[in-house]
């Protein structure tokens, strides 16, 4: 059993399962429907409830007539970047060419809007700044731009922090102020709305001028949303499951090369692609793009329009995302071996170590591996290319982000993140205190609770697993943050065969047989029968805790189910 976790049911007495799964979503039967089968012009809501919005699209629009130069400024992750690709998509479909799409380097220039690119731009002649997924925290970058004659619009989605910077406009469903009813869309779905406010603007007006968008055309932008919601781990409710349901009709269809390519080289079939294709093939490898100060590449595979050129950035994509898992590993085992030396076979305080050398935008799984070892809050740092120490921290049950924000002033100069997740930048001359301050915070105000209890939705039979639970459970797809992959118990299930899989024999399959005679598959990634905490070996009884899947594996559609623990 997995870091003792606890799983109860909570049946409902005569309910089906679409009715149990539903009622412990909070779903009501009146909603039912509704949630089963959104519908796009009835559950999004109009562009222009959104602070700004009318005062942004007027200035964007005219630059666009008046050909200023503009700079479209993102994040570099897979948030940001499908961001970026929306933008100058429409910008192109429209006409619009006098723009350039900028993202910094993760490793030199850090997040957000920084001071050195502003200059830049100013000196180029940059009349019109765009930032997508950033810019909420970057004051005096934004002050600069002012200071320069830029107009400087910021999309974002994140939590605006004191003083809001000097931008012309501020399109973010979270600032003080904004009516704009949802309030989680990720970054692109901030830009998805910005974009549907532009469209709504051009076809609406008098003298037809730059209206050649043909009505609902920026739906077909929704495959850039859809990975972007379904990567950044917003709740997929209400907005966020239109975006994140109709991304995927979207990208299953999508004429993107570069997105086509890159499904051919990983063998995923476009037209099943599921949120687990998402999350674990096509994210990870955006991502990868700028940890290894590559973004740009990742970008460029999603606007490209050259069959050629698609099938080499799908290549170099998966080169440099090797390369990545490579160095990776070379730094997990690294910290591994430092916290080992430092704190012994079991920490018993937050973690706390770096070394100049490692690279910040590295160490998140590192951490996450600290946390999976040693059950502790870890802190990692490492030296960007300006000489700043920043880091990463991972959580099982400590919030990060309030544990960090009780410390003392002046220790961090810059922090944030998830609950469980996060980054942070500390000064040069309080690096050495850190640890000790954590560990202040930690023991005065943080009370670790035991492992909560888990809900599993539904009692399953190896019988049951057929193709009616499965249209069941599509009805409610997708399935992430806020809206979780129904979970499974089968009690006393007797696997005929145990293997492992894969080149490093790190997979492992348990085989069981249906009262047909089928046979029915249980499989869990970089797991093996020894991991479990108890014996799993062939003939002997099992408890599994399991979600249910749909594999295509050589164009062969088979239900299996995905291990995620063994009682």
């Amino acid at each position: 059993m997995i870091n003792g976790k606890k799983y109860v049911l909570r049946p409902i007495k005569g309910a089906t399962l679409l009715d149990h799964l539903l009622f412990h979503r909070g779903i009501t039967k009146e909603a039912a429907a509704d949630f089963c089968e959104p519908d796009f012009a009835k559950h999004t809501h109009d562009p222009f409830l959104m602070k700004d919005m009318e005062k942004a699209v007027s200035r964007v629009l005219g630059a666009v007539r008046a050909n200023e130069k503009s700079v479209i400024y993102s994040d570099y992750d897979a948030d940001g970047i499908p961001a970026a690709v929306a933008l100058h998509d429409f910008f192109k479909k429209i006409g619009f060419g006098n723009f350039e799409n900028y993202i910094p380097n993760r490793h030199d220039e850090g997040f957000g809007l920084n001071s050195e690119a502003v200059r830049t731009f100013s000196e180029k002649g940059v009349r019109l700044l765009i930032t997508l997924d950033c810019g909420m925290g970057d004051a005096p970058a934004a002050q600069l731009a002012k200071d320069n004659g830029i107009d400087l619009i910021i999309i974002d989605h994140h939590l605006p922090g004191g003083v809001l910077p000097a931008a012309f406009a501020i399109l973010n469903p979270k600032q003080e102020g904004c009516g704009y009813p949802e309030k989680m869309l990720c970054g692109a779905g901030v830009a998805f709305k910005f974009i549907q406010a532009l469209a709504e603007r051009l076809r609406s007006n008098v003298k037809g001028q730059l209206s050649n968008v043909p009505l609902g055309w920026e739906k077909w932008l929704l495959d850039m949303v859809g990975i972007a919601t379904l990567s950044d781990m917003v709740p997929l409710t209400g907005e966020n499951r239109v975006f994140a349901r109709y991304g995927l009709t979207v990208l299953r269809k999508s004429p993107r090369l570069g997105l086509r390519a890159l499904f051919s080289r990983l063998r995923v079939d476009q037209r099943y692609l599921t949120e687990d294709d998402i999350g674990f093939t096509i994210s990870p490898r955006i991502n990868a793009a700028s940890r290894m100060g590559e973004a740009m590449d990742a970008f460029l595979l999603l606007t490209t329009t050259d069959r050629d050129e698609a099938e080499t950035l799908a290549a170099n994509l998966e080169k440099i995302n090797d390369e990545r898992k490579g160095t990776a590993a070379a730094l997990s085992k690294e910290v591994k071996h430092k916290v080992r030396e430092r704190y012994g076979e079991k920490a018993e305080r937050v973690i706390v170590v770096g070394n100049p050398s490692w690279r910040p935008a590295l160490l998140g799984p590192a951490a996450s591996a600290c946390v999976t070892e040693h059950k502790r809050p870890v802190f990692l740092w490492g030296r960007d290319g300006e000489g700043l120490i920043k880091g990463s921290c991972r959580s099982e049950r400590a919030n990060l982000v309030e544990l960090m924000s009780k410390v003392r002033p002046g220790v961090f100069l810059q922090f944030g993140g998830h609950a469980f997740s996060g980054g942070f930048t500390v000064a040069n001359e309080k690096i050495h205190i850190l640890e000790e301050e954590l560990n202040r915070v930690y023991e005065m105000t943080m009370k670790e609770e035991p492992a909560a209890e888990q809900l599993a939705d539904w009692e399953l039979f190896l019988d049951d697993v057929n193709w009616g639970a499965w249209k069941t459970l599509e009805a409610l797809a997708p399935f992430g943050e806020g809206n979780p992959k129904p979970l499974f118990i089968l009690h006393d299930v007797v696997p005929k065969s145990v293997r492992h899989f894969g080149k490093d024999n790190n997979h492992l399959e348990l085989s069981f047989e249906k009262t047909d005679g089928r046979k029915l598959s249980a499989i869990a990634f970089f797991k093996t029968a020894d991991d479990w905490g108890r014996e799993v070996a062939p003939g002997k009884v099992l408890d599994l805790v399991a979600t249910l899947e749909k594999s295509t594996f050589r164009n062969f559609p088979e239900l299996r189910l995905r291990i995620v623990d063994i009682l």
